[in-house]
């Protein structure tokens, strides 16, 4: 088993009365000798399975270790005794779960939040509030754990999990690791081969799935060779046999929005390329003053009560409003680009990562504050949009983010956080943040600021015997009991 995390289940007609479940660390096969090893005691209670005729017992424990076998059987405390057979089953081990080389450092222990768990994608495990993990993703569809580029491992509200390999798959799994849906990555939407998935994978309530993907569209002008993009490739202009020739047709990455069903045909797709070859990004210059049209699509964000979709472009610092089906964009918040200026900054956010809209209607994301010259501390953000679709952001509400427990010199002092982070608000409007980059720290945050929790996820080096950070892309969270024990009795269900 990939988790620590058990669910147990057996018919309440073979026992009756007051009962509990042992478990003893190691694989035996007589009473005496399980008697002797048992390390937990789980105690039981009925609940009304829907899907049978009879009261099932059902309960969820905890195995102390990965890597090991267990026995385990019930007994039945009020009626003399009467114990059933012995079970035997046992836990698997990777690194990223072995604390002898990967860990969460807990920097403030969690009050309130103390039976929650944090899902990060750059372990590819799921901890609870004591840094211990208690799940891991086991390689999927020939994804070997230690060379894959995992992204955006959460919990759906169906209560499965879905995560991507960026450029090459997005996936939804049950808490075995057993694939529920693929995406079929056929280049339906991209006419190219392939999708190119990235950044964030979420499935809707109607069962569907929204991913973000890539197409190369050749740009609609010509470009200086001194065009700054790493992404860009530069076709010569044919009609010229000057080979000195300097302005330039290019193909840029473009991203799309992608809402599969659950067969995985196409339902809907947006591209970003109808929108902005018609933009003012041919204008927007960024390094050392040179154009750079790369926008790079990162985050987006779909209210399905609105049926309004926030898709974030980090290199622009821009996040586009989308009315859902039509796909015309009717608010664009950021900067505008002119011929004559260099990049100034909107005054809010700059490089901003993880879109999101709160149940109280604000706009909340990850601000990387990347813009400035010198070195700067991310920050979270809530805004509040215009009336109308005319109008500027407004922030109501920062907080600057701290580099407590950082083991870098450099990061004690200050740091650029160019990529990654996100963040999620919480039922009481708490906010989990990741801060990514070099420093993966992952905190949950009170409206009035107070740290709750916070963590750094770690590695050994064995070459420089020390622990160094992890990079981590996004954290989730589960915060209830109700959605752990769905997410761990939906992957019992045949």
């Amino acid at each position: 088993m990939n988790y620590r995390l058990i669910g147990f289940s057996f018919p309440a007609e073979q026992l009756q009365g007051r009962y509990e479940i042992q478990i003893a660390l190691g694989n035996y096969y007589s009473a005496d000798s399980f008697g002797k090893n048992i390390v937990v005691h789980l105690p039981c209670k009925n609940t009304k399975n829907k899907n049978a005729h009879f009261k099932d017992t059902k309960t969820i424990g905890e195995v102390p270790f990965f890597g090991r076998a267990y026995t385990w059987r019930v007994v039945n405390l009020s009626n003399n005794g009467v114990k059933s057979e012995l079970h035997h089953f046992s836990t698997s081990m990777v690194k990223e779960v072995d604390s002898s080389v990967s860990r969460l450092r807990v920097l403030k222990s969690a009050q309130k939040y103390k039976d929650a768990y944090v899902f990060l994608d750059g372990t590819r495990a799921l901890y609870d509030m004591s840094g211990r993990p208690v799940w891991f993703l086991p390689d999927i569809d020939g994804f070997i754990t230690e060379k894959s580029l995992l992204r955006d491992l959460k919990l759906s509200a169906a209560g499965t999990i879905t995560f991507l390999y960026e450029e090459r798959g997005a996936y939804e799994v049950n808490f075995h690791g057993d694939i529920l849906w693929k995406a079929p990555n056929n280049g339906a939407v991209s006419q190219q081969g392939m999708e190119g998935y990235h950044h964030e994978l979420t499935r809707l309530s109607n069962g569907h799935y929204m991913v973000l993907g890539s197409e190369y569209e050749l740009w609609n002008k010509k470009l200086p060779s001194a065009t700054d993009s790493t992404f860009a490739i530069f076709h010569f202009d044919k009609t010229k046999p000057d080979s000195n020739e300097r302005s330039r047709f290019v193909s840029m990455p473009f991203g799309t929005v992608i809402e599969y069903d659950e067969k995985g045909g196409v339902v809907w797709a947006w591209k970003s390329s109808d929108y902005f070859r018609s933009s003012d990004i041919y204008y927007h210059k960024g390094r050392g003053n040179q154009l750079d049209i790369s926008v790079h699509e990162n985050s987006f964000y779909f209210d399905e009560q609105a049926q309004v979709l926030y898709v974030g472009f980090r290199n622009i610092s821009r996040i586009l409003k989308i009315k859902y089906p039509e796909g015309n964009v009717f608010a664009a918040y950021g900067e505008t680009y002119t011929a004559d200026a260099p990049e100034a900054g909107n005054g809010l956010y700059c490089r901003q990562h993880s879109v999101r809209r709160s149940e109280r209607g604000y706009l909340y994301l990850f601000n990387n504050n990347s813009c400035a010259r010198s070195e700067a501390l991310p920050r979270l953000i809530r805004l509040e949009e215009p009336p109308s679709g005319n109008g500027s952001l407004k922030k109501i509400w920062e907080y600057e983010c701290t580099t407590e427990g950082a083991t870098d010199t450099a990061l004690k002092k200050g740091y650029q956080f160019p990529i990654g982070g996100n963040v999620v608000e919480l039922p009481d409007h708490s906010l989990l943040a990741n801060m990514s980059s070099s420093y993966s720290k992952v905190f949950i945050l009170s409206e009035d600021k107070k740290i709750l929790w916070s963590a750094i996820p770690e590695k050994w080096n064995a070459n420089l015997k020390k622990w160094e950070m992890v990079y981590d892309y996004r954290a989730s969270i589960i915060t209830s009991r109700q959605d752990l024990e769905r997410l761990i009795w939906n992957a019992e269900m045949k």
